[in-house]
């Protein structure tokens, strides 16, 4: 069992976007958005996975992520009956800030115009510089989840 650590904010401005250095498109959905138990399809690029993770507990959960064939995906996120017909479409930029990578997701679709920037930690008490391009800190609330975006 893996264990996702992660604060997430809101970013202040654009600033961020001169210090890319990769960006990749994103499709997930989710086979169940239960908060006990959340499953969650994900094609990024030439790259699937599945993931399940557990009740949040601030900014740590536990997690379980495997690849898997993106014609699986492909497939488990265009049949409807599985994801509800509601797959997130995103671009994920990533850039590296105070020896940390920090991963700027920009939403499209129904959520166009919703940026959250998420850095993963080795601790929830661990220190983070944050750059200023950071505003708000919405770690924990779940109206910035995905899974809650998916609804």
């Amino acid at each position: 069992m893996g264990k996702e650590i992660e604060r997430k904010f809101l970013p202040a401005d654009d600033s961020w976007r001169c210090l890319v250095e990769k960006s990749i498109d994103m499709s997930q959905g989710y086979l169940s958005r239960r908060p006990q138990s959340t499953v969650r399809v994900r094609v990024a690029g030439d790259r699937a996975w599945i993931t399940v993770k557990g009740l949040n507990d601030g900014a740590e959960r536990n997690e379980w992520e495997y690849e898997i064939p993106v014609s699986d995906a492909v497939e488990m996120l265009s049949e409807a009956g599985m994801t509800d017909g509601r797959v997130i479409s995103k671009t994920r930029h990533v850039l590296t800030y105070g020896g940390r990578i920090w991963e700027i997701d920009e939403f499209h679709g129904c959520h166009e115009g919703l940026v959250v920037a998420e850095v993963e930690i080795e601790a929830p008490d661990a220190p983070v510089e944050i750059p200023p391009f950071i505003g708000a800190e919405v770690t924990g609330d779940p109206s910035y989840y995905n899974s809650s975006l998916a609804r």
